[in-house]
């Protein structure tokens, strides 16, 4: 299932935004980071709506995604003004 993929890939790509060559990768490689976690989002949505898995055992990690999607988008937010100083 994608969610396999998306779900374990912004791991991968932190680690790669934080090994970054320069300002610009690492903005780049971070906006990865966000497109997968929403995608992951995505994913954990549709199986709730399915109910494959009980929606109320879904709630936590969806608070978590949620929660990492905000904090990856404000550190791009910020990366973005700090770059336009």
């Amino acid at each position: 299932m994608e969610i396999d993929r998306s779900g374990t890939s912004p791991g991968a790509n932190y680690r790669a935004a934080c090994k970054a060559k320069s300002d610009k990768d690492f903005l780049n490689k971070l906006k990865i980071v966000e497109e997968e976690v929403d995608e992951t989002g995505y994913w954990i949505e549709v199986i709730s709506d399915s109910e494959l898995i009980k929606p109320e055992l879904l709630l936590e990690i969806q608070k978590e995604t949620k929660e990492l999607l905000a904090i990856i988008t404000k550190s791009i937010i910020t990366k973005r003004n700090k770059m336009n100083e």
